[in-house]
C-alpha cells in the first residue's frame, strides 16, 4: 500500500532528525519551499532552504502566519513561544533532508521509472515520451524542466498509487550531484541523450562530465543512447560505475554504424520528415511532423524506447505521426479589452495547472483573474475526485470566473465551488462566446493538446502585426540572481525599470522583480511609477527625475523623489507642508552628490546648507544618498572612477554622520558591481546587466554569464527576384549589381530600426544567416538581399536576440545597446515567456 499523506512522526524518522513541537498526528501531503506558493497550509510541510541570497528560515514567521505548522529547520528556532501550534524537525541539512524523505517516497513504488539526462533535449524527450505513452499507462513526470537538486525531489514527491510509470529529468552542472538524484529517481530505464557544452565550466573536462552522468544509472536496467557522439561510447566503455551494473543492457541507435537500431534513411519535405531503420533485422518507418536536426534526435531516442518497452509497430507509426511539439515557455500577451492572456494551453494536468495558477498570481494587475480550462485527460483518477481536486485549487487560488470546456467537466460542474459557465468542446465555446465577453481580466488557458486552444488564444489575443519584441522572464531572473551572487551579504539591489524597462515593459519586468523580493525599482519619470503602482506593484520606487508639476501625484503614489538641487528641495517640502499632504510625512527623499560626472547633483560646498536644511525639516528624511560613475566600465578610467568612489565616499559619510537614523548609500551601476566589489555599500543599482546587456571589459568577460532576455523579431512577407540594375525603395538609392533575392520584412523605422541601417549598414539574421538591408528603411518594412540564403515566405527574421545579439546590431549602428533597446516603438507587442 502506497502512503500517500505522511505523519509528521513518519518524516521525523525518514529524514533522521529531532521532533520539536506539540503534535506528531498532522498528515502531511504538500511539500513547501516557497512562501509564497501555499496552496493547503494544513496539509503542508515547509524545507527551509537556504540560499546565496535567501533563507528559508526568515520566512517562518510569515508562513506560520498563513497556517503552515510543520516546518523542517537546519537552525534551532528562536522564541518558539511565538509559534505554540508549531512543529519543528531540526536536521543538519535541509536539502538533503528533502531529498532523503523523497528517495524514501520513491522505493514505496515497483513500477518502470525513465531517467532522462544529457546536454540538450531532456525536457522534450520527456515530455514526448508522456505523449506517446499516456494513452495506455497512468504517467508521473517532472513538470516543466524540474531536474535540478531540488527540482527532482519535488518531482518525484508526486509519485502516487494510480501511477503505473514515471519519466524524470536530471540535470546537473559540478561533481556529485548525480548520486544524489540516482538515489532519489532510481531509474529502471535511461535515456541518455547526447553530451554539449552546457556546464562545461563545472568539470574538469568532458570526459568527466559524461561519468558523472553516467552515474543516474548505476543501478539501471537499461541504458539508450546515440553511438553517434563518439565521447558518450567512449564514456560507456571506461565507465566504472557503468561496468559495476552487471545487470545493465545497452540499447544504442546510429546513423553512422552498426547499433541495435540502424537508420538507414532519413527523408524531409517542408512539413515533415520520415526515418527508415532496421531493429531486429526487420525495416521500420516512422514519419514525424518535425525536420530539424534537433527533433529528429530527440525523436529516435523515444523511438528506441518504445522499441524496448515492445509497443506495436503500427501504433509506434501512428503515435509518432501525431507527435505536438512542446511549448516550452508559458507565454503572456496582450488580450482585447485591456486583458492579458496567459498561454499554457500544451497539456492539462493538476501539477502543471498548480505551477500556471502560481504565475497567474504572480501578475499583481488588479485585474479580475479567469481561467479557461480543459477537460483532464488520462490522470488515473476518477472524475469526481479529479474535478473536486480541481475545483479546490481554484477556490483556494482566488479565481473570480471560471470556464470549463469538454464533456468531462461539464459532467461535474454542479462541484465547482466558485461556479462558472461550460462548453461541450472548442467550438462550443467559439460558437457562444465572444471577445466581448472579457474586459479588464488576467485569462490563464489551459488546455490539453486535443481542445486546440489556439483558436481560442487568436480570439482573444490583441491584434498586432507580426514584428514583436519576446521577453524572457527566466532569463532576468537569472541575470538578477548572476549579479546577487557577487554580491556581500545585506547588500540591497535598486533595479533600474525606468525607459518601459529598457524597452522590455514596465509592469511585466517590475512584477517579476517584486515576486523575487527586488529592494528597490527606480523610474525616470513619475508617471511611470504611477502606472506600476496602479498596476500592483507595492516595492519601494525612486523617482529619478521628479518634475514639478508631478510632485503632489508622488506623494499620493508613495514614489520617493531624488532631490538634486536645492530649488527641487524647496518645492517638495512646500508640497508636503500644503494642505492636501498634511500628516503624509516624514517623506523619504534620495539625496544626488556631484563626484565627477558633472551632471545632476549636489556639490561638497552645498553639503553643511544641504544637512542644516534637512534636520530643520519634520516633514522629510533622507533614504540614500547616491552618485553615478562616468565610466565604470572601462579600465582606462579605473583611477578616475576610484577618486569618484573615495569622494562619494567622503561626502556621504558627512551626511550619514549627521543624522542618527540609518541612510543608504549607492554608486555601482551593472559595470561596477563587476568591477569594484569594495564599493558595494549598503545598495548597488542594476541596469542594462538586467537586461542581459553584458558591458564587461573584453578582459574580465569570464566574470559574467549572462543570458539574453530580448529578442526583436519578424517574418518575411514576400520573397522577389530583383532584375539587375533595378532599383529597390524610395529615392532608387538600392541597386541590385546583378539578378538579386530579396525579401521584404514588416519592420521599419516606426517600430525602432534606424533608418541609417539601410544601405547594407545594418544586417538581419535569416534561418541562420546575416542578410543586408538594402535601399533606404522604410516606415512599416524594409527589404533584405537574401540571395544565396535559403528562405520562404513565413519565414522568422531576427532582428536582434541570442544569435545575433543587440550588442553587435548597436555596432553596426554605431551607438550602444541602451539606445537601440529603448527605441523599440510601442506598436511593437511584447511577448512575455516563462519557461
Amino acid at each position: 500500500m502506497i502512503i500517500s499523506l505522511y505523519s509528521i512522526k513518519q518524516i521525523t524518522e525518514t529524514v533522521k532528525g529531532k521532533f520539536v513541537g506539540n503534535s506528531d498526528e498532522y498528515k502531511i501531503k504538500y511539500i513547501l519551499i516557497d512562501s509564497r506558493k501555499i496552496l493547503h497550509a494544513q496539509a503542508s510541510v515547509f524545507f527551509a532552504l537556504p540560499g546565496e541570497r535567501h533563507d528559508g528560515h526568515e520566512f517562518i514567521a510569515e508562513l506560520y502566519d498563513k497556517g503552515i505548522r510543520c516546518f523542517v529547520v537546519s537552525q534551532k528556532v528562536k522564541n518558539t513561544d511565538h509559534f505554540p501550534e508549531g512543529n519543528f524537525i531540526e536536521v543538519r541539512d535541509t536539502l538533503k533532508a528533502l531529498q532523503d524523505l523523497c528517495a524514501s517516497h520513491r522505493s514505496q513504488f515497483d513500477i518502470p521509472v525513465i531517467g532522462v539526462t544529457g546536454s540538450n533535449g531532456k525536457t522534450i524527450v520527456k515530455e514526448w515520451l508522456h505523449q506517446l505513452l499516456h494513452q495506455d499507462k497512468k504517467v508521473a513526470r517532472s513538470p516543466k524542466s524540474y531536474n535540478s537538486q531540488v527540482g527532482v525531489p519535488l518531482s518525484v514527491w508526486q509519485m502516487q498509487s494510480h501511477h503505473e510509470l514515471a519519466i524524470m529529468e536530471a540535470g546537473i552542472s559540478l561533481p556529485g550531484e548525480m548520486e544524489c538524484l540516482q538515489k532519489i529517481i532510481a531509474p529502471t530505464i535511461g535515456v541518455f541523450t547526447n553530451i554539449g557544452f552546457p556546464h562545461d565550466e563545472g568539470f574538469e573536462n568532458r570526459h568527466q562530465k559524461i561519468e558523472e552522468k553516467l552515474k543516474l544509472f548505476t543501478e539501471s536496467e537499461v541504458l539508450i543512447y546515440s553511438k553517434d557522439y563518439p565521447e558518450i561510447e567512449k564514456g560507456i566503455k571506461d565507465s566504472v560505475c557503468i561496468s559495476d551494473n552487471t545487470k545493465l543492457k545497452l540499447f544504442s541507435w546510429s546513423k553512422k554504424g552498426a547499433a541495435d537500431l540502424k537508420i538507414q534513411k532519413i527523408s524531409r519535405n517542408s512539413e515533415c520528415t520520415e526515418i527508415t531503420a532496421v531493429y531486429k533485422r526487420a525495416s521500420k518507418m516512422i514519419s514525424i511532423p518535425f525536420t530539424d536536426d534537433a527533433s529528429i534526435e530527440n525523436v529516435i531516442h523515444c523511438w528506441s524506447l518504445l522499441l524496448y518497452l515492445g509497443c506495436d509497430d503500427k501504433l509506434i507509426a501512428e503515435r509518432f505521426k501525431g507527435l505536438a511539439s512542446v511549448a516550452m515557455r508559458m507565454e503572456l500577451k496582450e488580450g482585447v479589452n485591456n486583458c492579458t492572456i496567459i498561454n499554457d494551453s500544451y497539456n492539462s494536468d493538476l501539477g502543471s495547472l498548480e505551477i500556471a495558477l502560481d504565475f497567474l498570481n504572480q501578475q499583481k494587475q488588479n485585474k479580475k483573474k479567469v481561467v479557461i480550462l480543459s477537460d483532464i485527460l488520462q490522470s488515473g483518477k476518477s472524475e469526481e475526485v479529479l474535478y473536486q481536486q480541481v475545483s479546490e485549487l481554484l477556490s483556494k487560488k482566488g479565481i473570480d470566473r471560471f470556464m470549463g470546456i469538454g464533456e468531462a467537466i461539464s459532467r461535474r460542474s454542479e462541484q465547482f465551488i466558485i461556479g462558472g459557465s461550460f462548453y461541450k468542446s472548442t467550438d462550443d465555446f467559439l460558437n457562444k462566446c465572444s471577445p466581448s465577453f472579457f474586459h479588464d481580466e488576467i485569462i490563464l488557458l489551459k488546455g490539453a493538446r486535443e481542445f486546440k486552444f489556439e483558436k481560442i488564444s487568436r480570439l482573444l489575443q490583441q491584434k498586432a502585426h507580426e514584428t514583436v519584441l519576446e521577453v524572457n522572464l527566466d532569463a532576468i531572473v537569472h541575470n538578477l540572481n548572476m549579479f546577487r551572487s557577487m554580491l556581500d551579504p545585506g547588500t540591497m539591489i535598486m533595479a533600474m525599470v525606468k525607459a518601459f524597462s529598457y524597452g522590455s515593459g514596465s509592469y511585466e519586468v517590475a512584477n517579476v522583480l517584486q515576486f523575487h523580493r527586488m529592494d528597490y525599482l527606480a523610474v525616470a519619470y513619475a508617471d511611470e511609477g504611477i502606472e506600476l503602482r496602479k498596476a500592483g506593484i507595492i516595492v519601494p520606487i525612486m523617482v529619478v527625475n521628479p518634475e514639478e508639476q508631478s510632485v503632489d501625484s508622488m506623494i499620493k503614489y508613495n514614489l520617493e523623489p531624488q532631490i538634486y538641487s536645492f530649488h527641487g528641495l524647496d518645492h517638495f517640502v512646500n508640497e508636503l507642508k500644503s494642505p492636501s499632504n498634511q500628516g503624509k510625512g516624514p517623506f523619504p527623499i534620495h539625496i544626488k552628490l556631484e563626484t565627477g560626472m558633472n551632471r545632476l547633483g549636489f556639490d561638497e560646498k552645498d553639503l553643511p546648507e544641504l544637512i542644516a536644511r534637512i534636520q530643520d525639516s519634520d516633514t522629510i528624511f533622507i533614504k540614500s544618498v547616491f552618485s553615478h560613475l562616468a565610466a565604470s566600465e572601462d579600465p582606462n578610467h579605473d583611477d578616475f572612477s576610484d577618486v569618484q568612489i573615495s569622494r562619494f565616499k567622503e561626502n556621504s559619510a558627512k551626511i550619514t554622520s549627521a543624522f542618527d537614523y540609518p541612510i543608504l548609500r549607492h554608486i555601482l551601476n551593472s559595470s561596477g558591481i563587476i568591477r569594484f566589489p569594495d564599493a558595494q555599500f549598503e545598495m548597488v543599482r542594476l541596469g542594462i546587466g538586467l537586461y542581459g546587456v553584458d558591458t564587461a571589459h573584453p578582459a574580465e568577460k569570464d566574470k559574467v554569464n549572462l543570458q539574453n532576455v530580448s529578442t526583436l523579431k519578424s517574418t518575411i512577407s514576400q520573397i522577389k527576384v530583383v532584375p539587375a540594375k533595378s532599383t529597390i525603395g524610395y529615392g532608387r538609392k538600392g541597386v541590385a549589381k546583378k539578378d538579386m533575392r530579396i525579401a521584404i520584412v514588416p519592420i521599419g523605422y516606426a517600430d525602432g530600426l534606424n533608418r541609417k541601417l539601410g544601405q547594407r549598414k545594418g544586417k538581419l539574421f535569416v534561418n541562420g544567416s546575416l542578410a543586408p538591408i538594402v535601399g533606404d528603411i522604410c516606415m512599416d518594412m524594409c527589404m533584405i538581399d537574401i540571395s544565396g540564403i535559403e528562405a520562404n515566405e513565413g519565414d522568422e527574421v531576427i532582428i536582434f536576440g541570442e544569435d545575433y545579439t543587440v550588442t553587435k546590431f548597436a555596432k553596426d549602428l554605431d551607438t550602444i545597446p541602451y539606445e537601440v533597446l529603448t527605441s523599440v516603438s510601442r506598436r511593437v507587442k511584447r511577448v512575455y515567456y516563462h519557461e
